[in-house]
């Protein structure tokens, strides 16, 4: 079994209870052998960041870290079903003599590396896909307390974009 530490200040209930729904799932789906830890973490300056980080894998220890502040509980359990699929790869020694992971621009230096990455992004992004629609489908309540507001999460949304069209304008 899994293990989820809070290493916030915030109320996680609500994707707590979406974790436990997803996780027999995901490992079903991605077949990963060993339990992860994952940990949810707060980090202000990097939520900040319209290009911050939203979560990273330590292979070494089989921790999954996922940054939470000013995200919507769905874009997190993405986050995490992409990880998940690094924790799998872990499971399989893929990451046996892997080096820079992390590091700027990792995916694009090294074709393992970018291999690995296409992988979490098409099988963790479809997995958590697959996985919401038959939740929603089987036993979708409205009352999971969801931390964060509709308009709330929309707003930081058009900030992002908004953030990210201004950072082109100003390159160009």
């Amino acid at each position: 079994m899994y293990k989820l530490d809070n290493k916030t200040s915030q109320d996680v209930t609500s994707i707590e209870v979406l974790v436990k729904a997803f996780m027999p799932y995901a490992q079903k789906k991605m077949g990963f052998n060993r339990p992860p830890t994952i940990q949810l973490q707060s980090d202000p300056e990097n939520a900040q960041n319209p290009l911050g980080k939203t979560g990273h894998y330590d292979p070494s220890n089989m921790t999954i870290a996922i940054y939470i502040d000013k995200r919507h509980p769905k874009d997190v359990l993405r986050s995490l079903s992409h990880e998940l699929v690094h924790h799998t790869q872990n499971c399989r020694g893929e990451f046996d003599g892997a080096s820079g992971m992390g590091e700027q621009g990792y995916a694009q230096k090294d074709s393992h590396l970018r291999e690995m990455e296409r992988e979490a992004y098409e099988l963790g992004n479809m997995c958590f896909r697959d996985w919401e629609d038959g939740y929603k489908q089987s036993n979708y309540s409205v009352d999971v307390d969801i931390d964060i507001s509709l308009q709330e999460w929309r707003n930081n949304e058009l900030n992002s974009l908004l953030m990210e069209r201004f950072i082109k304008g100003v390159k160009k």
